[in-house]
């Protein structure tokens, strides 16, 4: 072949190179023509209301103009008694910046500061009814409502609920106002996508988007915690706003956040909306909520005792304590007997008893499914009505000693081969408290604190309460077959 052929099958070997370049660099500049278009993944057909996909990518913008104008922003202004604070009570951050209590949304006057805070909400029904969070307008002397319009409103609190953090908010719109759809929370599953829309730092309208990173999640808020866990981004401000699924239905109230800096770290948690739907009613009618009473104290089942009580693993909701003549005495439930159906409802952990006796009127007839000497018995209850001093069903916590104890139920007195009425057992040890530093142990026996005889919870408790935070506490501990003291020094609490 000539030199002359070779460089034209080189010239049209790189015109060739070169066009190819071109078109992959055209490609890449302009998704969804060319090659790019081969990589695409299949749009996802449209539900109505819900998001829309372009490119292999959400469309969220739908869903949000839809649902905008439903979200207000809630102010509050409030006047409380505070101490001015001296210098070493700031933090650096003040110092650098000198005090400036309006900076900080405070104004003092005479011992007095003026307080105004920031949330969100959402309209439930076209007649301007507004639902948010308890925290968001408690105690508020001046409420201020403004809609995605623009348009503010003086608001008025119809009705609240600070066990659930739920209230009820009512605005004068002189017409009818968009409505929200209220979901079926009790659907949603780990992995769904979520929106969430308020007022975070006070910026209107934000729209975030995330998952739903766990359900029924307790975080010690109170005996009613069944929150969902999103990472969705949720700041201060949000409080009240809605959590959205993917057909455009709230599912629930964006309500609390887990941080370290007061700032969205991806865990963020909202209230159920059916928790809310269960009380709207009465919130709406009455302005409070009248719940079922069981009269009972509850504790967790260990699978260190599960195995006594005749099960193959831990369920239910262990009774250590009965209230007297209270509705569960009356009807014949006894301490040691383990709760595992109510209203016939499965009870897998004790946390689940309160919600559901919350949700349940007073002086209804409650079918409950008890589990006494490895049987288990159906019996029916004729619900109470819980004032505003009892518990529905409380457990030991941590506190000050740094560990959990329950009952010694007569099952579990005998597999220890103990008496009944000797002292309550150690069923949680908080790992770097004082019970841990004492060196105990799940599984020991507490048998007296400072020489005080221990036969049950209330005992235990009493014991407590005698004891000051800035000296050892004795504690006289059975072990297998060994009994010691310890002595611990409470955490202040």
């Amino acid at each position: 072949m000539s030199n002359h052929l070779r460089k034209i099958q080189k010239i049209k070997i790189a015109l060739v190179l070169l066009a190819a370049f071109a078109f992959l660099l055209t490609s890449i500049a302009l998704p969804g023509r060319g090659f790019a278009r081969l990589f695409q993944p299949v749009a996802s057909a449209q539900t109505p209301g819900a998001v829309t996909s372009q490119g292999g990518v959400r469309d969220f913008a739908p869903l949000v103009k839809r649902l905008e104008p439903l979200v207000v922003h809630i102010s509050t202004t409030q006047v409380v008694e505070v101490h001015r604070p001296s210098v070493h009570q700031l933090l650096p951050g003040d110092l650098f910046n000198g005090y400036r209590p309006g900076f900080f949304g405070g104004e003092f006057s005479q011992g007095r500061v003026r307080q105004r805070s920031l949330g969100s909400g959402f309209i439930i029904n076209p007649d301007g009814l507004i639902l948010t969070n308890n925290h968001v307008v408690d105690n508020a002397q001046k409420i201020m409502v403004r809609l995605s319009d623009g348009r503010e409103f003086s608001g008025k609190v119809v009705g609240k609920d600070a066990q659930t953090d739920i209230a009820l908010v009512r605005i004068d719109a002189k017409e009818q106002l968009p409505a929200a759809s209220l979901g079926d929370s009790d659907r949603l599953e780990v992995g769904d996508w979520v929106l969430a829309i308020g007022n975070p730092f006070g910026l209107d309208d934000t729209v975030t988007a995330g998952i739903v990173s766990a359900i029924g999640r307790h975080i010690g808020a109170g005996p009613y915690d069944n929150f969902i866990q999103t990472d969705a981004s949720i700041n201060p401000g949000n409080s009240g706003g809605p959590l959205i699924n993917l057909r455009g239905e709230i599912v629930g109230i964006n309500t609390a956040i887990f941080s370290q800096s007061g700032e969205n770290i991806g865990i963020g948690f909202a209230t159920p909306i059916n928790l809310a739907k269960e009380i709207l009613p009465q919130l709406e009618a009455k302005g409070r909520v009248s719940r079922g009473w069981l009269g009972v104290s509850i504790q967790q089942v260990t699978p260190a005792i599960a195995g006594p009580l005749g099960m193959d693993q831990p369920r239910g909701a262990l009774v250590a304590d009965i209230a007297k003549d209270g509705p569960a005495a009356r009807a014949g439930i006894k301490v040691g007997d383990v709760i595992v159906k109510f209203d016939r409802r499965d009870i897998k952990e004790a946390s689940d008893l309160p919600l559901l006796v919350a949700q349940t009127m007073p002086e209804k007839q409650t079918r409950v499914t008890i589990l006494r000497a490895k049987k288990e018995i159906p019996l029916f209850v004729t619900m109470g009505k819980l004032k505003e001093k009892e518990t529905i069903a409380s457990a030991t916590e941590p506190g000050k000693l740094g560990m959990m104890v329950e009952q010694l139920t007569p099952q579990l007195a005998q597999s220890l081969g103990l008496s009944r009425g000797q002292g309550v057992i150690l069923t949680f040890v908080e790992p770097g408290g004082p019970a841990d530093d004492a060196g105990l142990r799940q599984g020991d026996l507490v048998l007296a604190i400072d020489h005080k005889s221990i036969r049950n919870l209330s005992d235990y408790r009493n014991g407590l309460a005698g004891t000051a935070a800035d000296k050892n506490v004795p504690l006289l501990i059975r072990r297998g077959q060994e009994s010691m003291f310890v002595a611990l020094t409470p955490a202040a609490v």
